[in-house]
């Protein structure tokens, strides 16, 4: 009986599938005299290269809400990589010197560009990553960031931008996109007016980018974080069926400009 159930035993561990182990490291890298602090997530089970997916963090920079992303993305295959835009150490803690800091980089699009291509850059060279199957993904700041990284004619798949910024002062760039578009909007985000809208909409129209909007009605700023509240009176809340429904849209995305059903 013993050696029966040994034999058993070890069968069964031979069909078991390996379990995944997601794997999160910090990754330093430099811009000039800057210090960046990334974030890499992957899942060491899988074997061979992969798809890689950009990160581009909220007006606050890198924190819990990026690495919480990235290992979601690392679950579902991808190596992931959460960009540091800002600098080590630059975490603006209230909204008045998220304001501040970010300006700085809204002021100044080629800063912007140049931070994302470098995050993109560190993507590419992991030697899990496939560098011909990239996506870049950002929120609110980040979501500005990926369109501008886009303009700036990056080698990427696609791109998506949850309750991001539209404008830019470069329209004329979007010549230069490379990468197909999708936009995941709050109908009533009180940061993005509507004249915003239609002009992304008409610039996208005019490059002849292969872009998607869609835009959630009840949804206001900020509607994929939990941390934004769930009062919309106040511009930017929490809606967890736009949360849902933007992740299931990026994933629908991601199988298309992928071409892949499923990594796992």
């Amino acid at each position: 009986m013993i050696r029966v159930s040994v034999i058993v035993g070890l069968i069964w561990a031979m069909v078991m599938p390996v379990s995944a182990k997601i794997v999160t490291k910090v990754v330093e890298y430099q811009h000039d005299d800057q210090t960046m602090e990334g974030f890499l997530a992957y899942d060491d089970a899988i074997e061979g290269k992969r798809p890689g997916v950009l990160i581009c963090h909220q007006w606050k920079g890198l924190g819990d809400y990026e690495r919480m992303r990235a290992k979601m993305l690392a679950e579902m295959g991808y190596v992931a990589f959460a960009a540091d835009v800002y600098g080590q150490g630059v975490r603006p803690s209230t909204n008045e010197d998220a304001g501040k800091t970010a300006s700085q980089f809204y002021q100044n699009r080629q800063l912007l560009r140049d931070r994302a291509n470098l995050g993109l850059e560190q993507l590419r060279q992991n030697e899990r990553v496939d560098p011909q199957q990239l996506a870049a993904i950002g929120y609110c700041f980040g979501g500005t960031t990926v369109l501008e990284l886009a303009r700036s004619g990056a080698e990427l798949k696609g791109v998506v931008s949850f309750h991001g910024g539209l404008s830019t002062p470069h329209p004329e760039d979007a010549k230069q996109i490379r990468a197909k578009v999708l936009v995941l909007h709050g109908a009533d985000d009180p940061y993005v007016p509507m004249e915003d809208v239609i002009a992304f909409q008409n610039e996208m129209k005019a490059a002849h980018v292969d872009w998607q909007f869609i835009a959630y009605g009840g949804a206001v700023h900020a509607f994929t974080d939990k941390n934004a509240g769930d009062d919309p009176s106040r511009g930017a809340a929490y809606n967890k069926k736009a949360d849902l429904r933007s992740w299931e849209a990026m994933k629908i995305f991601f199988n298309e400009i992928f071409n892949s059903e499923s990594l796992k």
